[in-house]
């Protein structure tokens, strides 16, 4: 299990540390998180460090890099790479600028979302947002791992919202990164190209919640919540929906 702490990266209450239970030998928890919402749909950045090594990823920086470069700073955290959930633009409009300025790889989504990343510069000039095509270093595929310092994150592949949404699952937290796949009492949407709301069902029933009640999740827009607490109130997949 997971708490939440306050971290001050700005005015917004939504920033916010996730600090695993499970602590190291010096008392310290291995990996902490913040939340840094950006663009003017307000996507839920997660900045996550390995505390042993002040060793860090942001995953889908979609915008506002200056806000973003500022959170890393005040944490006192080197990027390492950044890590992208699936190829929307707000969730990864801008991560190849950020890649090229800071000479950073990018690892993820998988390669069916390269759909949705070729269509970034158009997609940002039809929402007033500025996006750019790129090529990640790494496509990733479900049951790879990826490092951050010490830290090894489970990749999860879970389609619906778009087919190539990845989840990245740290299993010694009990703390996910789920992006558009779930929410705070709802769903991802699957109406838009190449969206399947059967996979999306899917995804999450067979493929998250498994993992546990007390997973903690940081979604791609709004508030932090459990496993738990979905499968008890999600009106979309709870358990008293899908049995």
């Amino acid at each position: 299990m997971c708490r939440v702490e306050a971290l001050a990266f700005g005015p917004s209450r939504r920033h916010i540390a996730i600090m695993s239970d499970k602590s190291t030998q010096t008392g310290m928890p291995p990996m902490r998180a913040a939340i840094i919402p950006v663009t003017p749909l307000q996507q839920n950045c997660s900045l996550i460090w390995c505390t042993k090594t002040m060793k860090g990823a942001l995953i889908d920086a979609g915008g506002d890099l200056d806000r973003l470069k500022a959170a890393v700073e005040k944490a006192g955290v080197t990027l390492e790479k950044l890590l992208v959930t699936h190829g929307h633009l707000d969730h990864c409009g801008q991560t190849g600028i950020l890649a090229k300025e800071l000479s950073l790889p990018i690892e993820g989504p998988d390669e069916a979302d390269r759909f949705w990343i070729a269509r970034l510069g158009d997609d940002g000039a039809q929402y007033g947002m500025h996006g750019e095509v790129f090529e990640p270093d790494r496509w990733l595929k479900d049951g790879d791992k990826v490092t951050v310092g010490e830290l090894t994150l489970d990749v999860i592949h879970c389609p619906g919202h778009t087919p190539g949404h990845v989840v990245f699952y740290h299993e010694p937290s009990h703390f996910a990164i789920v992006g558009d796949v779930l929410f705070q009492g709802s769903i991802g949407r699957t109406d838009f190209p190449l969206g399947n709301h059967q996979d999306l069902i899917d995804s999450i029933t067979k493929k998250l919640w498994p993992l546990g009640k007390d997973v903690t999740f940081i979604p791609g827009h709004g508030a932090v919540s459990t496993f738990g607490q979905e499968r008890r109130t999600n009106p979309f997949v709870g358990d008293a929906v899908v049995g």
